[in-house]
């Protein structure tokens, strides 16, 4: 019993697999962010060229 709760003190001091969990959770925190505004932008991007397209005289098609 006195080997485990050495173990558990010791995991306790280690603080390197929390390093690595917050690092996980600002990583994946950034991926969310980029999608969201990658097509937000290619929203816009879309919009932007139907309204080219129209201005110059060719056809509006929908986006995919």
């Amino acid at each position: 019993m006195k080997k485990f709760l050495m173990t558990v003190a010791h995991f306790r001091r280690n603080e390197e697999g929390v390093t690595l969990v917050e690092y996980g959770i600002a990583i994946t925190l950034a991926v969310a962010v980029g999608t969201l505004a990658l097509t937000d932008l290619s929203g816009a991007i879309i919009g932007n060229m139907n309204v080219a397209t129209g201005t110059m005289g060719g056809e509006v098609t929908a986006a995919p």
